[in-house]
């Protein structure tokens, strides 16, 4: 079922920062092996052992590799298929697009457990689906079927094989200028946060910027002389 514990997690938030400093990496997808999970949540028998400085290094380590899917230069896609609980519904809300197939179940069942999200559940969750969603699905610990999922906006879309979908978007993103992709994923990342006005003229700033790069200039060279572009990162 893919249930977290410390090595697994630790060895995933390691391959993830290896990975953000690939820049022969374009694009990447997270998903589960097995066919009846994308990751179950975290091993509970373990974190019923901790104490509290235990658990808020088991916390950090969760946010370390979530905070890499959200922020990694490149596009990261979650393709779910089965569960996606507490922990693994967190790291799919890190993730930028989220596709799941019609058998899968999410949500953030902590509550039960007497506990709250700890990976950024109560924060991603609220921006990516609002706060009232938010508050039922924390409040509750229930989970949600895939058409409900798909309904309130946790994931972008439902599709089977879903690891297919997810490499299909994967390839289309990798042929996209990785500068470009770059700059956009850290502009829409600040849009639900900060001044308004201040993330408009970052907007503009970045802007004016990408017309400096090598990218820009083919992408628009190459819509002049009606022909695909050839990114290169630069």
């Amino acid at each position: 079922m893919n249930a977290l514990d410390v090595s697994t997690l630790t060895e995933l938030r390691d391959r993830l920062a290896e990975l953000a400093r690939d820049p022969a990496v374009r694009a990447l997808v997270l998903t589960g092996a097995g066919g009846r999970a994308f990751i179950a949540g975290a091993d509970i028998k373990y974190m019923s052992g901790l104490g509290v400085a235990e658990a808020k290094e088991w916390g950090a380590l969760g946010h370390d590799a979530a905070g890499l899917l959200e922020t990694m230069p490149q596009p990261t896609i979650a393709a779910l298929d089965g569960f996606a609980l507490g922990g693994g519904c967190e790291l799919a809300l890190a993730c930028d697009l989220r596709y799941a197939s019609p058998r899968s179940k999410l949500g953030q069942p902590e509550i039960n457990l007497g506990i709250v999200p700890g990976w950024g559940g109560t924060q991603r969750l609220a921006r990516v689906c609002g706060l009232a969603v938010a508050k039922d699905l924390i409040f509750t610990g229930r989970m949600v079927d895939a058409e409900e999922a798909l309904r309130i906006g946790l994931v972008n879309e439902l599709a089977d094989p879903v690891a297919d979908r997810a490499l299909a978007t994967a390839t289309l993103l990798a042929s996209k200028s990785p500068v470009a992709l770059r700059c956009a994923k850290e502009l829409v990342n600040r849009a639900l946060a900060g001044d308004h006005d201040a993330n408009l003229a970052a907007e503009a700033d970045a802007f004016g910027e990408l017309f400096a790069s090598e990218d820009a200039h083919e992408g628009m060279t190459a819509f002049v002389e009606k022909r695909a572009p050839r990114f290169t990162g630069r």
